[in-house]
């Protein structure tokens, strides 16, 4: 049997919160006033589930939740993680990078003279403007800041024939 989870005595005024939660509209808020304040009348996680018709560590997810974060904990919050996202260049890199980009693969020893995602990022890595290897997203973020759209390199065919395009466009019209 685990041990069952304490709540601290609740003050007058979240007392009063909790009751007047009670009568909300929003079904999640009045779920988890029900759960707080069965709690603090001394039932254990598993006698407020079954009453509430929910399983015994929702209930406790709902106590650690209060214990951690006070009332703040009542209205329903976003399940994504609450990561913020790190930018993998910052203001003086991105315009490296603008700069790299402006270069041939060649120029790197690459043997193409395209610029796929993959690519820009392996060479940012090892020309030292990140400290680690990043994804093409994080590179197709970074040129989005700069208001630089990046698109897939389209491959035209051509031939050295002086006369391709005088051919080319006797045969296409």
């Amino acid at each position: 049997m685990r041990k069952p989870i304490y709540i601290r005595p609740l003050t007058a005024g979240e007392q009063h919160t909790l009751q007047k939660g009670l009568r909300s509209p929003n079904a999640f808020v009045l779920r988890r006033c029900q759960m707080l304040l069965a709690r603090a009348r001394g039932q254990t996680a598993r006698v407020i589930g079954e009453a509430l018709g929910c399983d015994d560590q929702t209930v406790r997810n709902v106590l650690h939740a209060c214990n951690a974060q006070g009332l703040a904990a009542l209205p329903r919050r976003s399940s994504a993680p609450q990561r913020t996202p790190h930018a993998a260049f910052n203001a003086t890199q991105r315009e490296q990078l603008r700069a790299l980009l402006h270069q041939s693969p060649r120029t790197f020893g690459k043997p193409t003279s395209l610029w796929p995602l993959s690519l820009a990022a392996e060479v940012a890595y090892t020309e030292g403007l990140t400290s680690r290897l990043v994804s093409g997203e994080a590179i197709r973020r970074a040129l989005a800041r700069l208001g630089v759209r990046w698109q897939r390199a389209k491959h035209w065919i051509t031939s050295p024939d002086p006369a391709y395009i005088r051919k080319k466009n006797g045969a296409t019209g």
